[in-house]
């Protein structure tokens, strides 16, 4: 990534001369690459591949966001975040699965949507990249939540208080923490999604 923030195509300082799967299933890949590192000398580096995932901050006239709190497997606690999800096979796109998770999660869908950035987490682990959205001109309807997330539930915040979530730590989730920062500085380089 160069400093304007425009996406570096150069050819990869990192020659992979062999990439086998060491381990995979339906949600992930774990690869063991022989690689040539920069200084030229000869290496390996162990990866998860993932599928991206989305996340989607959705703003209410009023000002208020549904926020969804359940537990997260993974960190062995329930966690507050926007409604998110990974994307799907059938999701032609980042949008697609926003629109999709959002709908899924709170029953909402939304008129106007806005690309916020995408985020990358875990760089020296995995390639995960997570496409953060803002939606707005929100119709309400019933969520279609799948057997993972019997216990979600979805919370209507006011956008301060989301954002005093963020900034004392209680939102560690990095897509979420994105969307309401990208959205309480006023990220001018958003681009609206049709």
């Amino acid at each position: 990534m160069s400093g304007d923030g425009a996406t570096d195509t150069a050819a990869s300082p990192w020659p992979v001369r062999h990439s086998c799967t060491v381990f995979s299933t339906r949600w992930l890949e774990v690869r063991h690459d022989a690689v040539i590192r920069p200084d030229g000398e000869e290496d390996f580096y162990d990866h998860v591949v993932l599928p991206a995932s989305v996340t989607v901050l959705a703003l209410t006239d009023d000002g208020t966001v549904p926020v969804t709190r359940q537990w997260i497997y993974t960190h062995g606690e329930r966690q507050w975040r926007l409604p998110a999800g990974g994307m799907d096979s059938g999701d032609d796109s980042a949008a697609a699965a926003a629109r999709r998770e959002l709908m899924e999660e709170t029953g909402l869908t939304a008129g106007r949507w806005r690309l916020l950035g995408t985020v990358s987490g875990a760089d020296s682990a995995t390639n995960h990249c997570d496409h953060v959205f803002a939606a707005t001109d929100l119709v309400h309807g019933d969520a279609r939540l799948g057997p993972g997330e019997a216990d979600l539930e979805v919370h209507w915040l006011p956008f301060g208080s989301l954002l005093d979530l963020v900034m004392s730590g209680q939102i560690r989730h990095a897509g979420s923490a994105f969307a309401v920062l990208a959205t309480a500085v006023g990220n001018r380089a958003a681009a609206p999604i049709h």
